[in-house]
């Protein structure tokens, strides 16, 4: 089943399904700043645009591009800013 989600007022959405690797969302963001807080582990890919991310307990802001990927741990909160609209792969453990 694919599920839809919607968050910050329409300016992040997602589609939600699961694969035989897991479960995963695939979705875009509007430019903006975005705080998210992680349920289970994370690992982010940028399909396309890029994100400058402050992970938890790091000290500076670090920008992805197409094709890199970043990890969270469970039960942790992160900041996101994009300044053109950005697809990503987000696959939860």
């Amino acid at each position: 089943m694919i599920s839809e989600n919607s968050y910050f007022d329409d300016n992040v959405k997602s589609l939600g399904y699961t694969s035989a690797t897991g479960k995963s969302t695939l979705g875009v963001m509007e430019p903006g700043e975005y705080e998210f807080s992680t349920s289970l582990h994370e690992t982010m890919t940028v399909i396309e645009g890029q994100m400058t991310v402050k992970l938890p307990d790091a000290p500076e802001w670090v920008t992805y591009k197409a094709g890199e990927a970043y990890q969270i741990e469970a039960h942790k909160s992160f900041l996101v800013k994009v300044s053109t609209q950005t697809a990503y792969l987000c696959q939860y453990k």
